[in-house]
């Protein structure tokens, strides 16, 4: 089994640079998700283990071994990108065998990894079709198949689902849940910024902003309790409201006194309140908060509700109502102690 390690790893282009310092281990056989907006480094992360980047400082290691030198197909990965990239002139089977002729693979190997990746992926029925026959997820399927028809101990998935509409996305998401627990010992380094996809897919998730690694954990952690203002933001939405640490499990919110765990913090410090919108429910309860809606969401399955407290929006994600409030009405909204998480003010984390 194959892991990666990123040691210190810097790309600049000029005085820009584009991914600062990062140091990272991922298992062998673990799908890590690189999470980030636009412009966080986290295709730079993935192309430099595809080799298609050159640090200017640090080291990348595949299975124990420096490749951070050596030539993109001399490093054993499969590699999936967002538009496919399959050659339009090559029937599915011939696109599929592609990396393994550039390998000089024998013919009767070609023929037996071609049929083998195409079954894994649901295509075997299309190897003779064009690309320009098949649908924006079938040519998706092809380009994964393309990749694990190599057998690679690497596998690195570039926005590997971004131009796809929902519904295949959806579809898409599955099959490779499914690859992932087909293929156990294939690592995979998944690049995305949609934090649907990072946290049905990873095993953990790194979480990348303005070309640095934020925070890294299992998507649990992250999302129950994440440790910076961005990572709630960023992983899941989330209720962030300023308070000042007013005694031992007590803060102060919106002139209220809500019980929270404070984890040690000192008296009069402030800190940011992390809520979660479903953990946040209409009506009297616990750490009960008064204010005015000032949207409502119907959303199927739920309505999404927006209150005004004291100048601080706080949402509302609850099953379904019967009866919805007006804008402009005054409701109370109320959180469990357990479901809040106390974050450092404007916290980073670097």
């Amino acid at each position: 089994m194959t892991g990666i390690r990123f040691e210190g790893v810097t790309v600049a282009y000029g005085d820009n640079t584009v991914l600062d310092s990062l140091s990272l281990t991922v298992e062998p056989g673990e799908v890590m998700a690189l999470l980030g907006p636009s412009g966080s480094g986290k295709t730079t992360a993935l192309r430099s283990v595809a080799g298609f980047v050159r640090p200017a400082a640090g080291r990348v290691f595949i299975g124990g071994r420096d490749v951070t030198g050596l030539a993109p197909h001399r490093r054993g990965v499969g590699m999936v990108v967002q538009q496919y990239a399959l050659f339009p002139h090559m029937r599915v089977d011939a696109n599929v065998a592609f990396g393994l002729r550039a390998q000089k693979a024998p013919r009767a190997m070609i023929a037996g990894r071609v049929a083998e990746a195409l079954e894994m992926t649901g295509m075997a029925a299309y190897a003779k079709r064009y690309p320009r026959e098949l649908s924006g997820g079938q040519q998706q399927r092809v380009a994964i198949a393309r990749a694990l028809a190599i057998r690679p101990g690497v596998l690195l998935l570039d926005e590997p689902l971004s131009a796809l509409d929902a519904q295949l996305r959806s579809g898409m998401l599955a099959e490779l849940a499914r690859l992932h627990r087909e293929l156990p010992d294939v690592t995979m380094l998944y690049v995305t910024h949609d934090q649907v996809e990072a946290l049905t897919l990873a095993d953990r998730i790194a979480v990348m902003d303005r070309a640095r690694l934020r925070d890294c954990g299992t998507p649990q952690e992250l999302y129950r309790r994440p440790r910076t203002e961005f990572t709630a933001s960023f992983v899941g939405n989330a209720n962030l409201l300023p308070v000042t640490v007013t005694g031992d499990g007590r803060v102060g919110l919106a002139g209220t006194d809500v019980s929270v765990p404070t984890g040690g913090a000192a008296h009069g410090a402030t800190a940011t309140l992390c809520v979660r919108p479903h953990l946040v429910g209409l009506g009297p309860g616990p750490n009960t908060l008064r204010g005015r809606v000032t949207e409502v969401q119907w959303r199927g399955a739920t309505h999404r509700v927006a209150v005004e407290v004291d100048g601080h929006h706080v949402t509302a994600e609850v099953r379904e109502l019967r009866e919805t409030p007006a804008l402009g009405d005054e409701v109370t909204v109320h959180f469990a102690s357990e479901d809040a998480v106390l974050l450092p003010a404007g916290g980073t984390n670097g």
